[in-house]
């Protein structure tokens, strides 16, 4: 199946008008409509958010080379 993807902003509610397609006269076609997904932009956002918090929890007392060191060999024996 092929497949062809446009995008349109809907100014009347009850109608969706497309034009120049490139369909042939008589060609049966599936019609699927998705409204644009902000949430995946939302998420972005809350991560980003979240990095800059734990980032600036850790700005006031910085980990050591021997605490990153010690949790690194917690997880690998965990892992392992």
């Amino acid at each position: 199946m092929n497949a062809y993807k446009t995008y349109i902003t809907i100014t009347d509610p009850k109608q969706v008008v497309l034009s120049d397609l490139p369909f042939k006269v008589g060609q049966r076609v599936e019609v699927i409509i998705l409204t644009e997904d902000n949430q995946r932009a939302s998420l972005a956002a809350e991560l980003k958010k979240l990095f800059k918090e734990i980032q600036a929890t850790h700005a006031d007392n910085p980990l050591t080379e021997e605490e990153i060191a010690a949790e690194i060999e917690t997880y690998r024996r965990r892992v392992a």
